[in-house]
């Protein structure tokens, strides 16, 4: 039977109603971060020296509301959900922003501590520039006291089997005439700071190694002496009718697209409710519901005194969303872009800005998404052609020493792909080497400058994928290719492949190692068909960076991010399950996580399904790495499956209102 199209009622309508009032699923606003600060200041928790505010954002509305509100009825109320520590208790608190009320309040009594807030990091970073044998430390390596700057790190989970402290680890770098710190590490010392007490409990100098030199390490250019290496001429985007696409509050429409922009600050930017049109005077049809970044697991391969417990979980610990740094444009983003600003809530619960914190532009890659020349026509050549355009939406996240850009970005031909691309500064140690000769024992790392060793480490970015493929009943789909042997002697052929399909009917089904078997994997609708019967769905299509753990599974890391073996997960929807690592991260031991929820098994076909997908790295660094780390990239392609009833790009003309000119200035 033919598809119905009219799968979203009213979408079109709605949109152009959304500016008119409050998005269920906007970010929450600055005036509303207030209002939640000053209902919970005034209940019991208000009188508490200790209160602090670790995670404030948006509960948002189940899915059936949600598509309630898009069909014209009233909007569901606004509420918030808070993590706040307050006398060495974690607090999980909604927030009734409509009734102006607390909802409800519960103590969290389970393994794991909520994500850190900027604040307490900051103040626990200055505790060892005052404690005397850190002082005696910095003298003992010949150092100034004034160069070092030090920095937090999480300290992970390894078997202790009672909830600890809420503990941090503080490590410090030498400054001087560099601002690449990260490049001059103080190495063998470690503090330990107990942040519910703010005091050091714990420091230890264990040995003391030469720290790196500093030439050459500063990255900003102003710093940089001449040859810089290869010129290019620049070059500006040029749009004489102006942009192509529409922001409207939070909803954003470009070409056959229509999505909703949101942020969070765990994930950082969130897309919602991407829906399309096949043509321009059909209603738009479901595809994504909901997608951002749950998770990064980090796990470095040094086990020593110094190294071991760098395991970090960059959301979970230190919140994705917190650590967006605001765009330069021209520089992270092209001339044509559009910017937004976000809010997230101070350790008080004050409302702070991020600037320019996304950035939304059209890009034209210069390339071709589809052409076609032919010369078999008698007296005749054609020559056709569809230009690439497409729609990003990108943020940079800042995680210490790591810069991560992530860009959704879409595509006329229904396309939906996921960029991750790492850059920054490496973590490095020091070490008694300057040549590789001298290196006996394996250092786990490379030597990419005198004293300096490059430590072995993994990237994993697990995404949350809710697809709603024309509704919220999906299947998900594995095509094996199978090798058959002809043995009927009717041909000179002796083999050919062809695909076998397998729908996964349970969650222990549709676990997947990209790298093990051949296969094409779908979510399709099993109750929508195209004209010709064919079920209508998507392809994930993997860009690069498949890298799973290779930790063993008894190692503690590992337990914490049991899911990083696999880069492909389905589950069946539960609103509460929307963190991979689990919703405290921090000293978790693996008992709430994406694996621990794989394992009840439930049933995945023709229901609301979740797909999970990470994108990982296994990252050896070379000299080229070192100062300025060059961008490492990968990602995740969603390509229409049977969706369209006609290729959508027969009917896309050239886009002939561009120019990219080589240009000396923005003119």
């Amino acid at each position: 039977m033919a598809p119905k199209l009219l799968t979203l009622p009213f979408f079109l309508l709605c949109l152009s109603l959304s500016s008119a009032r409050l998005h269920p699923l906007d970010p929450l606003t600055p005036s509303e971060i207030s209002t939640i600060r000053r209902i919970i200041k005034n209940s019991s928790l208000g009188s508490s020296k200790s209160l602090t505010f670790q995670y404030v954002g948006l509960d948002e509305p189940d899915k059936p509301e949600v598509f309630s509100w898009l069909s014209g009825h009233a909007a569901p109320p606004r509420r918030a959900f808070v993590i706040a520590r307050s006398d060495r208790q974690t607090h999980e608190i909604y927030v009734d922003i409509t009734n102006h009320s607390i909802a409800s309040d519960k103590v969290y009594n389970g393994f794991g501590y909520p994500m850190l807030n900027l604040e307490e990091q900051g103040e626990a970073s200055a505790l060892p520039l005052k404690y005397e044998p850190f002082i005696e430390s910095v003298k003992k390596r010949g150092e100034d006291l004034k160069d070092v700057v030090c920095t937090t790190f999480s300290v992970g989970w390894f078997g202790e089997v009672k909830q600890g402290k809420r503990l941090l680890k503080i490590l410090c770098f030498m400054e001087g005439d560099t601002v690449n710190f990260y490049a001059r590490p103080l190495e063998g010392i470690t503090v330990v700071v107990d942040l519910d007490a703010m005091e050091i409990v714990e420091y230890e100098d264990r040995f003391s190694v030469p720290v790196p030199k500093s030439v050459g390490t500063d990255y900003r250019a102003s710093k940089q002496k001449p040859p810089f290496g290869p010129k290019t001429k620049p070059g500006v985007v040029v749009q004489p009718e102006g942009k192509g696409f529409e922001i409207d509050g939070h909803t954003i429409r470009w070409a056959n697209w229509a999505f909703h922009l949101s942020y969070d600050v765990r994930a950082g930017s969130i897309i919602s409710l991407a829906s399309i049109q096949e043509n321009d005077n059909e209603t738009h049809r479901r595809v994504l519901y909901r997608g951002y970044v749950s998770e990064l697991f980090v796990p470095y391969m040094d086990p020593s005194e110094e190294w071991y417990y760098k395991t970090f979980f960059d959301a979970g610990e230190f919140g994705f969303g917190l650590s967006m740094s605001s765009l330069e444009p021209m520089a992270d983003c092209p001339s044509n872009a559009a910017f937004m600003d976000v809010y997230f809530a101070h350790q008080d619960g004050e409302p702070i800005p991020i600037k320019n914190a996304l950035c939304v532009f059209e890009r034209y890659a210069g390339d071709a998404s589809w052409r076609h020349t032919e010369t078999e026509i008698p007296k005749e050549v054609i020559t056709e052609v569809r230009q690439d355009v497409s729609l990003v939406v990108r943020m940079v996240s800042t995680v210490g020493n790591y810069d991560y850009v992530i860009d959704w970005e879409f595509k006329t031909d229904g396309s939906i792909r996921l960029g991750v691309s790492l850059t920054g500064i490496l973590e490095v140690r020091a070490a008694p080497f300057t040549h590789v000769d001298q290196i006996i024992n394996d250092e786990h790392g490379t030597l990419i400058a005198e004293n300096t060793i490059g430590v072995y480490h993994d990237h994993f970015i697990t995404s949350y994928l809710d697809l709603d493929i024309d509704g919220s009943n999906n299947s998900f789909i594995k095509s094996k290719l199978k090798t058959v042997r002809v043995t009927d002697g009717e041909t000179p052929r002796k083999s050919y492949w062809t695909i076998i399909k397998e729908t996964a009917k349970t969650e222990a089904d549709a676990r997947i190692d990209i790298g093990s078997e051949s296969a094409e994997l779908l979510i399709v609708n099993p109750n929508k068909k195209t004209k010709l019967g064919n079920s209508v769905g998507y392809r994930l299509i993997s860009n690069g960076a498949t890298a799973a753990s290779l930790l063993t599974d008894d190692d503690y890391p590992q337990i914490r991010a049991s899911y990083s073996k696999k880069q492909v997960w389905v589950t069946a929807y539960n609103k509460s399950e929307k963190w991979a690592a689990g919703l405290y991260a921090d000293e978790s031991r693996g008992n709430d996580n994406l694996a621990v929820w794989s394992q009840r098994n439930r049933v995945i076909e023709d229901t609301d399904i979740v797909l999970w997908y990470t994108v990982g790295f296994h990252h050896i660094p070379y000299q080229e790495d070192f100062p300025l780390m060059p961008m490492l990239s990968g990602g995740l392609e969603l390509r229409p499956s049977n969706f369209f009833e006609s290729n959508p790009l027969i009917k896309t003309k050239p886009n002939k209102h561009f120019q990219w000119p080589n240009c000396t200035n923005n003119s």
